[in-house]
């Protein structure tokens, strides 16, 4: 992805790297988040966001992949807490400097959004709330249904609740043992899933976040050279989709080469994605997973047929994710600049 340059004449380098994952979280927790939840403290918070995804989306199609990645890496550490934006500190390797999480990315643009924010409501919306907003408007502006009109929530995928604040404990050896692995097989997948509160829809629909973006060699090279010590390549992968992968990554080292997610779609949020997984042509072998399993594959076969289905339903789940084990109330802090506890 090409380095987004902030509006209002802000200028951002690009900070390390970061995290993925969920937890669901108690009644007393989530069942605080709402809705609106700026309405009345600050009222223009979600057009803020929206106006500031618009503009990096504008400028880069592909900024939206990465910020809906920061959300999911977000919630499955300690849950939405926008501990994935801290920075290590001399004592603490933080989360987004764990090794599974070196390629997030588009942390400039949620740097952006909150300093709008303070200037405009000082302390008053959480890091945490800017990742679950800012992943619903990118997601919003990459569906074509959404952006031509003609889905219900004017201009939103799904509505977000919002009320979260921002934890003080960031870990990269809990985002390392937490975070799904491309490599996982479908018994570890669920385990995970249902380790955070998230069922197996939820895990084969928000597994369709990955019809956006663009992955490297590196999450992919086991599948394509000494799998096991019977196969070279994984199995599970179409044969010519394989040598047209291995065309492109020619080196198991190779950090800087990028693969679509989707050949030829990967700025654009549809249930393609699932068709792919059909055919074997899933990049990851997680993706393929979802097909060795009755009930997974099932969800595959059906959201792949109904991407009207899969839209509803990747909201739902988005909103379900978003809940995973918040702070809310008096808990945490809102933190004056995401990178670093106040």
């Amino acid at each position: 992805m090409t380095k987004w340059v902030p509006p209002l004449g802000l200028r951002f380098s690009l900070p390390p790297l970061l995290l993925l994952a969920a937890v669901i979280a108690p009644v007393h927790a989530y069942g605080k988040l709402k809705v609106g939840f700026y309405r009345q403290s600050c009222p223009d918070a979600e057009a803020i966001v929206r106006r500031i995804v618009t503009m990096a989306v504008e400028d880069d199609l592909t900024v939206t992949a990465p910020l809906l990645r920061l959300h999911f890496h977000d919630c499955f550490v300690r849950g939405c807490d926008g501990s994935v934006l801290l920075n290590s500190t001399k004592t603490n390797i933080a989360e987004r400097d764990a090794k599974p999480n070196l390629t997030l990315d588009a942390f400039n643009v949620i740097d952006a959004i909150k300093e709008k924010l303070e200037k405009k409501c000082p302390g008053t919306v959480s890091c945490a709330d800017i990742l679950a907003v800012a992943a619903r408007d990118a997601v919003s502006l990459a569906t074509k249904v959404v952006t031509k009109g003609e889905w219900r929530e004017g201009g939103n995928l799904y509505e977000v609740e919002t009320g979260r604040r921002d934890g003080r404990v960031s870990s990269a050896k809990e985002a390392a043992e937490e975070l799904p692995d491309s490599f996982d097989e479908i018994q570890k997948l669920i385990k995970r899933f249902k380790s955070k509160g998230l069922g197996i829809k939820d895990l084969v629909v928000l597994s369709g976040a990955h019809a956006l973006g663009n992955s490297h060699c590196p999450s992919l090279e086991k599948r394509l050279r000494n799998f096991t010590a019977e196969d070279d390549m994984d199995p599970t992968l179409d044969k010519t989709y394989a040598a047209t992968l291995k065309q492109q990554c020619t080196s198991p080292d190779d950090n800087m080469t990028e693969v679509q997610m989707v050949p030829g779609r990967s700025s654009t949020f549809d249930s393609t994605y699932y068709r792919l997984v059909k055919e074997n042509k899933g990049l990851f072998h997680s993706d393929e997973a979802l097909l060795s399993n009755g009930a997974t594959k099932m969800l595959v076969y059906g959201y792949m047929s109904s991407e009207k289905r899969f839209l509803k339903d990747f909201g739902v789940s988005m909103v379900n994710m978003g809940r995973a084990d918040v702070l809310a109330g008096s808990e945490g802090e809102i933190r004056r600049t995401c990178a670093v506890l106040n």
